[in-house]
């Protein structure tokens, strides 16, 4: 894979008043890898891993919206398609399919609207973190922000490495 051919969508979203979300933009990467099914997923892992994103999880995005305020997170489909709502209800409707990667800055809200069978994804976390999960319906907004404040920018964006991605976008 060559990054120099890779650029990756941007979005962001502002704080709604319940809602953190986040001063950096959201990444999303289309149509980067072919496999599927475990073939996708072992892709995934080892492109993460070369690029310190760790502590794995196969399964789908929650339906309902949330975030986390201690870490960032990336989600490699792997199969199926999804239409997901970022930013909170406020926020952008987008549609994420096999070979897309998407790296959630924290306090970014996300949920899963509907998807196909099958749907599923690979999660991860820069450094191995573990994530916490803070329902935005039930967020203490302050607190929140607060911990957002901490949480470093990685050194390594999950794709592409020390070559682009979060490490430009996120200075």
């Amino acid at each position: 894979m060559s990054s120099e051919n890779i650029f990756p969508e941007t979005y962001l979203f502002k704080d709604d008043g319940n809602i953190p979300n986040s001063k950096y933009p959201l990444l999303v990467y289309r149509n980067v890898f072919s496999g599927r099914g475990n073939e996708g997923a072992a892709w995934l892992e080892h492109r993460f891993t070369e690029n310190g994103w760790h502590n794995f999880w196969r399964w789908t995005i929650y339906p309902f919206h949330h975030y986390h305020s201690n870490t960032h997170e990336v989600l490699g489909v792997f199969e199926g398609s999804a239409e997901i709502c970022l930013g909170g209800p406020a926020g952008k409707k987008m549609t994420v399919t096999a070979g897309d990667i998407l790296v959630i800055p924290a306090g970014l809200a996300h949920r899963c609207i509907s998807s196909t069978y099958g749907f599923t994804v690979l999660g991860a976390y820069p450094e191995g973190k573990s994530a916490d999960l803070i329902r935005a319906e039930t967020s203490d907004h302050d607190a929140a922000v607060q911990s957002i404040r901490q949480v470093a920018v990685p050194g390594k964006d999950p794709v592409l490495g020390d070559a682009g991605g979060l490490v430009e976008l996120w200075k």
